[in-house]
């Protein structure tokens, strides 16, 4: 009787314990389960929702001998749904048939204000890309890369708001995206017998007390993706998103997009912070394409003095959708 009495209070400890444990992932996983990317600071945990299984099964570990089955239940309907939402979003396969009508090599890649300029430009003579998109880089980034690349178009800016594509092959003209606090240049190229539409993705970041604008440019993204849907499209760079943001499902799901990582097996390969204490945690960067593509390769590649990881994806246009 008496160790029952002496352990009544332990078991209330471990039942606040297992709440504290619950409290952030059971508030993220529902705005996941409901399709909504919440108010600071939602957006930005949802970058990590893998990582709330941790706590999730810490509190269910800890609910079980506390006695409060209504909280292990709990515990256990978070944990599950978290591991349920690390599947990749979306299909495994585009599509695409019939024969490759044409291949391209796409180099997405965030220069971090331009310092990693020369080590992007040792990458590009490694890799040999037919497209590349680089977000933020400024005229003298964009004048370096363009001693190496016959054709581009560019939003000229300093800091952050620069961005550019080049290309091996011919570029056709494409307006940047208006309304955009960083730059999105566009363009059009031609492959496989197809004009493809070209645009670079590089949204404001979910900063606290910057969720609106984060929220806005990917909805304009989301736009350009349903006012192309149905046409060939690569659609490339910082997205600020992962597949756990609802505002980043909404692009794909607009334009019928395919993310090419998901598509070669690699949907949570982190791609951001690359100069942290930790391993990458985060896949932001993406390149995003139309059904009428089949993706042959899809690797990230570590470019040194640049806080994000770049994307080499081979692609093959096909002759149908």
């Amino acid at each position: 009787m008496a160790a029952d009495h002496t352990s009544a209070p332990l078991r209330r400890a471990a039942a606040w314990a297992a709440g504290l444990l619950l409290a952030v992932p059971t508030a993220v996983i529902g705005c996941r389960l409901f399709g909504t990317d919440g108010v600071t600071p939602v957006p930005q945990l949802l970058a990590l929702l893998p990582w709330l299984a941790v706590p999730a099964g810490l509190a269910l570990l800890v609910a079980l001998p506390a006695r409060r089955p209504p909280q292990a239940v709990w515990a256990g309907a978070v944990l599950a749904l978290t591991l349920w939402f690390t599947q990749p979003y979306g299909p495994d396969a585009t599509p695409a048939e019939g024969p490759a009508t044409g291949r391209l090599r796409v180099l997405a890649a965030n220069v971090e204000f331009g310092e990693a300029t020369a080590h992007l430009l040792a990458t590009v003579r490694r890799e040999r890309p037919d497209l590349l998109f680089v977000s933020e880089c400024d005229p003298a980034c964009a004048r370096v890369l363009a001693g190496h690349f016959p054709y581009g178009a560019q939003v000229a800016a300093a800091g952050a708001a620069g961005s550019a594509i080049f290309g091996t092959l011919p570029l056709g003209a494409e307006p940047a995206l208006p309304g955009t606090t960083l730059g999105m240049p566009g363009a059009t190229v031609r492959a496989g017998g197809k004009e493809v539409t070209l645009r670079l993705a590089h949204p404001m970041p979910p900063l606290p007390g910057h969720i609106g604008v984060w929220r806005h440019e990917l909805g304009l993204l989301r736009d350009f993706a349903a006012a192309h849907r149905g046409r060939s499209v690569v659609l490339a760079g910082d997205f600020n998103a992962t597949q756990d943001h609802a505002a980043f499902r909404s692009v794909l799901d607009a334009g019928a997009l395919h993310d090419a990582a998901r598509l070669d097996g690699a949907a949570r390969t982190g791609s951001w912070p690359r100069d942290a204490a930790l391993p990458p945690y985060a896949q932001i960067d993406h390149v995003l394409v139309s059904a009428d593509f089949s993706v042959r390769d899809a690797r990230f590649l570590d470019v040194p003095r640049s806080d994000h990881r770049a994307l080499l994806v081979d692609l093959d246009l096909r002759a149908r959708p």
